[in-house]
């Protein structure tokens, strides 16, 4: 019979405390092994999602809301912000690309992104199937919004009132699907893009695409949700920090032979004059600022925050602010995770030692018929191993379940957890699983190891 088998005949042998050491072991196990997945994961969602946005501008209120709402699709906006001051911004030679969002609906908690199409060389998105939005209710969508929901190409889609399902429904204004995109590994995966004047239709916001403006509207601000509001007859203003003091672009041969002046802001006016109606009354939720410097760092944000009605919020700023405040929570469950194991540990070795003395006879004959010292050792020291190493891949596996779990009660909107796919890391944690179980299993190896045939045999 070799070691293997004399360990299994072992173990066997004593069930209710084997098991013990083996929940104790895997519950250590698949916990460090979700907060690994769910970190990891969370930390490169973040980074793919912010990697070129230099700055968020929107509504005043918390930073890290602003940054959570327009980036990571997680919480409600701040609030809204008029479109005419937003645009007013793209004249300061430290932005090279502002990218306007407006956010209101959602279909079947995927969010519904109000934009133009810089918003997709933003992110670097590519279409797989179909085309970008032409028209209004026109609607391109995620790959991961595709696949869970069954969307296909041509579908008819009906969006609904706010940020989170069971809403009201707007059934009198469908979305046709006219483009798929590629998987991008950010938080556009789960998400559906149409144009600003789509999400200001459906919420019977008025806007007229010959630019023409006289038109009233009613404007409650409410967390960033869409709302009709009231206007008199302005025009959005390109130039300087507050639209009042500046002359309005009132034409197309205006807007054109200021996007020549301008080279660095073509993108982005082109697809106002283009998509856009410059309209004072019409509110965006937030607009998304590449600066063409790195001097903008430190003054952009301070003259937003004190020369207008916005906030800017800086996502490398909050994200290490949020991180920092997640830190506190993961290291402390890291931490209960390695004494889950310790213990599991101790019950290895509790559970060794104590069987230990029921089998000292057995020990003694084993040396008689020619098993080493060395061999009791291992026997001892392997059992120790097996009973970690099980309690391990099976830690293992309820880790992958509990961030599968932990994926399936997230919001629609949110990144996508890997809950199914190995982290090379992950060896590390079993490693040290069985690295406890051997060390555990140490002392009652050292103890079979001095085991004196003449002795034991003598008492018996």
């Amino acid at each position: 019979m070799n070691t293997l088998q004399l360990v299994w005949k072992n173990i066997s042998q004593q069930w209710a405390s084997t098991v013990l050491s083996i929940l104790l072991t895997a519950f250590g196990v698949a916990i460090l092994t979700s907060l690994y997945i769910t970190s990891d994961s969370f930390e490169k969602q973040m980074d793919n999602n912010s990697k070129q946005v230099d700055l968020v501008v929107g509504a005043k209120g918390s930073p890290l809301q602003l940054i959570l709402s327009t980036l990571y699709h997680v919480d409600n906006p701040t609030g809204n912000i008029k479109l005419s001051e937003a645009l007013s911004l793209q004249e300061n030679p430290f932005i090279e690309l502002a990218v306007p969002i407006s956010l209101g609906d959602n279909f079947k908690g995927h969010r519904i992104i109000g934009t133009d199409t810089s918003f997709m060389g933003l992110y670097d998105l590519e279409i797989a199937a179909g085309e970008l939005w032409g028209t209004g209710f026109e609607v391109v969508i995620g790959s991961e919004t595709a696949r869970k929901n069954g969307l296909q190409l041509g579908d008819h889609i009906h969006g609904a009132h706010g940020l989170s399902e069971g809403a009201h429904v707007h059934e009198d204004h469908p979305f046709t699907i006219v483009g798929i995109l590629e998987p991008s590994g950010t938080v556009v995966d789960n998400l559906l893009l149409t144009n600003l004047e789509s999400v200001w239709d459906i919420h019977g916001i008025h806007h007229d695409d010959d630019h023409d403006h006289g038109h009233d509207h009613d404007h409650p601000h409410d967390m960033g949700q869409l709302h009709e509001h009231e206007s008199t007859d302005q025009h959005v203003h390109l130039h300087g920090d507050h639209p009042e003091n500046h002359d309005s672009v009132t034409d197309q041969e205006q807007v054109e032979e200021l996007v020549a002046e301008r080279p660095v802001a073509d993108v982005f006016i082109k697809n106002i004059a283009d998509d856009i109606v410059r309209d004072t009354s019409l509110e965006i939720t937030a607009l998304l600022v590449t600066f063409s410097s790195p001097a903008a760092i430190g003054t952009i944000p301070r003259l937003i925050n004190q020369s207008t009605n916005m906030q800017a919020a800086s996502p490398a700023l909050e994200t290490a602010r949020l991180f920092s405040l997640m830190g506190v929570g993961i290291d402390s469950l890291e931490i209960l995770a390695y004494i889950i194991m310790i213990i599991a540990g101790l019950s290895v070795f509790i559970s060794l030692y104590n069987a230990l003395k029921d089998r000292k006879y057995d020990l003694a004959i084993m040396r008689t018929l020619g098993a080493s010292k060395f061999k009791l050792f291992t026997m001892l020291i392997v059992e120790g191993l097996v009973i970690t190493l099980i309690g391990g891949f099976i830690g293992l596996l309820l880790g992958h379940i509990g961030v599968y779990l932990i994926g399936q009660q997230t919001s629609q909107s949110t990144a996508i957890l890997p809950a199914f796919k190995f982290y090379g890391k992950e060896w590390l944690i079993l490693l040290i699983a069985c690295l406890i179980g051997m060390v555990s299993a140490l002392i009652p190896a050292i103890k079979a190891y001095r085991t004196s045939i003449s002795t034991i045999l003598g008492n018996k």
